[in-house]
């Protein structure tokens, strides 16, 4: 059984918020050479899923990432951790895709793959968090969803799901294929061995253009968009500190509870 995971390159979440810069137009996020992106975390959750299945059966996992000059060395990273394949549709037209456009290419990609049980997808990713692209292309496919997920059992033509919620947990029976959203109770994913990473370093990933999947410029990128961004802006946090004093800790503490009180905090 083939099992397909959607994989994103991310900028660094961990990044300090003043290296962030907005552009002049207002619609995209500006990072200094000197942060490199790494792979989205909520991707990596949903690649030990498919890992876990791999390690319980002979599954082949496919690992599918869209974008636009990602970075092998951290694009590569499903290979080093025991992904089988690596299928990157990366092209200047697929700039600037809103969730929509994202996962119809991911899904005509799906599709040319072929033969596939499963597709994962993490909850949401680390950098806008819209938390769609996974449903969006179960809707195109046409198949069964289920969100929140922390454990997988797959049989012949079914899979039994365990779907997390607040103050518990339950559990489905899926046909295959289907698609599946897999939450961060699914484990901590693992750590690249040095064998895995050697043999990813020697792996040809496979390198797909829209006319490979058989799409048009009109349904891509920007041109394809279902939103529009009206503005993109940093918040502007200001903060007032007053010190209270006193002769005396116990005038200190009673000058503090009377300006809280003026303020109507106590």
């Amino acid at each position: 059984m083939k099992v397909v995971v959607c994989i994103k390159q991310v900028m660094d979440p961990e990044a300090p918020p003043s290296s962030f810069k907005i552009d002049s137009g207002g619609s995209s996020v500006v990072l200094p050479a000197s942060i490199s992106p790494v792979l989205d975390l909520y991707s990596e959750y949903a690649l030990e899923a498919a890992l876990k299945i791999k390690d319980a059966s002979n599954a082949q996992v496919i690992a599918v990432s869209l974008g636009v000059n990602l970075q092998r060395d951290v694009i590569k990273k499903p290979l080093s951790m025991g992904a089988d394949d690596l299928i990157l549709l990366e092209d200047e037209a697929f700039a600037d895709s809103d969730s929509w456009t994202t996962a119809y290419a991911l899904a005509m990609a799906i599709k040319k793959i072929n033969d596939y049980g499963l597709i994962l997808c993490g909850r949401q990713s680390a950098d806008w968090g819209n938390g769609q692209v996974g449903l969006i292309i179960a809707e195109i496919l046409g198949l069964p969803v289920v969100t929140m997920v922390r454990k997988i059992d797959v049989s012949d033509k079914k899979t039994i799901i365990e779907r997390t919620f607040e103050d518990g947990y339950e559990v489905v029976e899926v046909p295959l294929p289907c698609v599946l959203i897999v939450s961060n109770e699914i484990g901590e994913p693992r750590y690249p061995n040095i064998r895995g990473i050697m043999a990813a370093k020697k792996k040809e990933v496979i390198a797909w253009k829209p006319s490979d999947i058989k799409l048009e410029a009109s349904q891509i990128g920007f041109s394809g968009r279902r939103n529009n961004l009206s503005r993109l802006f940093q918040p502007v946090r200001n903060s007032k500190c007053e010190l209270i004093t006193g002769d005396t800790p116990e005038e200190t503490a009673l000058n503090l509870a009377t300006k809280l009180r003026e303020n109507k905090l106590l």
